[in-house]
């Protein structure tokens, strides 16, 4: 495993995302001097907060699954996950309302995840989804290991008995058709296949390789911690800090100081130069090389980024009792709303969309009585060129609408305070092309493909735009490959992970 060259005494991370507070934490627990810097006045990155008028909304990521990753993040500093955060399990998982009026509970336990699909679908529909399951669980145990949860130099490092199973089990068909080997019930191939919007395709075209996403929230199960997702990253900097990380907010970095392919220090907007022995860099990687190294290779100029979305959040005054945390609005629509996201460039005419009403698992998130709202449509990036600047305030109208008609009567004149995040505020925020979920998954950006996380002598990588991925789990084990380009791999991690 390639490593970086040199002393490693002294670590810069720019940037407080998931991924940066990951590989602080473990640079810290090996006994690293580590400064965090961070643009933003707390961490989290995209998964931040806003606080309005008592109301406290996430900005980012809303499903939290495989908590057992932070649980490592945290005892490389010896702490405990349970002194940190409170994790409630999400039951249901999700609930799909679909254009025929029927609804589907998604719950983590097979058996009873089974008996709904036979009331909804019928009992043949949930023998199939038992023997999905027995897929995503072979897949998984076949995949974290080899292909997520490890460097990789080559394509040579994938070389490994789990390649040949992954071969022999249908990893590499394309998602849809395997996933109808074993679902005939559209409503069951739309709600365990979905998932493939988070790697940027759409589920005829995504290998079936990750139906691991499905997997990692419809069997592992999602959980919810008090407080919001932004808990999380304030868990995370909290033990960092603890531990003898010095972070620094509202500290933007302007640039990389390099001297051939090493780096030297870090400069910041104010002129500040902050000399390291070397640099973790959590901004997104296109931006990353090139706004702070200067440079541009073409591994990042050829990407092509997944969708983007627009995100409305609303403190309401309206509750609505039969939605459960979760919740996905699928449009008659399925392969029509990825033709016109990712092949046409045109927002959805039918659209599929994600509710989250986080004060039904926290009450305390907004003032008594209030509810809080998390609306999610997909949207194309800015690479379709959509005039969002005029686009907006018409389609911020168009997803109320959108909502009242699917059932939440009253929406918008409940609505006490609102913000909208379109693919514009989602660039101003750094994400290359306004996409949020960084670069697409397709098969040459995947594994080997992708962006490598290392750079030079010593400046390193951390995030969704590099190894492994896209998701929460991912960018936490982003922080963890970052840490061992560092540190060297961790025997014991492997062992107690694989044991």
């Amino acid at each position: 495993m390639r490593q970086v060259t040199g002393p490693t005494d002294h670590v810069v991370v720019v940037g407080a995302g998931l991924a940066g507070l990951s590989a602080a934490l473990r640079l810290a627990g090996a006994g690293r001097q580590v400064t965090v810097l961070e643009r933003a006045a707390v961490p989290g990155g995209r998964a931040g907060l806003l606080d309005v008028d008592g109301y406290r909304f996430d900005t980012g990521p809303t499903v939290l699954t495989m908590p057992d990753l932070i649980a490592d993040a945290l005892d490389a500093v010896g702490e405990n996950l349970a002194d940190w955060l409170d994790l409630e399990p999400v039951e249901p998982l999700y609930r799909a309302y679909y254009p025929d009026g029927s609804v589907l509970d998604v719950h983590a336990d097979v058996d009873r995840m089974a008996d709904e699909i036979s009331a909804v679908c019928g009992p043949a529909e949930a023998a199939g989804y038992r023997r999905y399951v027995d897929f995503v669980s072979q897949l998984y145990r076949y995949e974290m290991r080899d292909f997520i949860d490890r460097n990789i130099d080559s394509p040579f490092d994938l070389l490994t008995p789990n390649l040949a199973r992954l071969v022999a089990l249908g990893g590499f068909r394309r998602l849809a058709p395997k996933v109808s080997e074993y679902l005939k019930d559209p409503r069951t191939q739309r709600v365990f296949s979905f998932q493939s919007m988070y790697a940027g395709l759409a589920p005829h075209d995504a290998l079936a390789i990750y139906a691991v996403i499905a997997y990692m929230d419809s069997v592992a199960g999602v959980y919810f911690p008090r407080g919001g997702m932004h808990a999380v990253p304030r868990a995370l900097a909290g033990a960092a800090e603890k531990h003898g990380v010095t972070f620094r907010y509202r500290t933007e970095v302007e640039r990389v100081e390099v001297e051939g392919d090493r780096a030297t220090a870090v400069v910041t907007t104010t002129g500040e130069r902050i000399a390291c022995d070397v640099v973790v860099l959590n901004a997104d990687l296109p931006l990353a090389y090139r706004d702070l190294l200067g440079r541009e290779p073409w591994s990042v100029r050829r990407l092509r980024h997944s969708p983007s979305c627009a995100l409305l959040l609303a403190g309401s005054t309206a509750r609505y009792g039969k939605i459960a945390h979760h919740n996905i609005h699928f449009g008659r629509s399925w392969r029509g709303v990825f033709r016109e996201l990712i092949d046409e460039g045109r927002l959805m005419s039918d659209p599929s969309l994600l509710v989250t009403n986080p004060t039904r698992s926290d009450p305390t998130l907004a003032p008594d009585g209030r509810e809080i709202y998390y609306v999610l449509f997909p949207t194309p990036n800015l690479d379709a060129g959509l005039d969002w600047e005029r686009l907006a305030p018409l389609y911020r109208d168009e997803m109320v609408r959108t909502l009242e008609a699917r059932g939440y009567v009253g929406f918008g004149d409940a609505i006490e305070v609102e913000d909208l995040t379109t693919p514009l505020e989602w660039r101003d925020r750094g994400m290359e092309r306004g996409a949020p979920f960084s670069a697409a998954h397709s098969f040459f950006q995947t594994g080997p493909f992708r962006p490598k996380n290392v750079w030079g002598r010593n400046v390193v990588f951390t995030g969704s735009g590099t190894q492994p991925g896209v998701g929460v789990p991912m960018v936490l084990v982003s922080g963890r490959l970052a840490a061992e380009r560092i540190l060297g791999p961790d025997p014991a991690y492997r062992s107690r992970a694989y044991r």
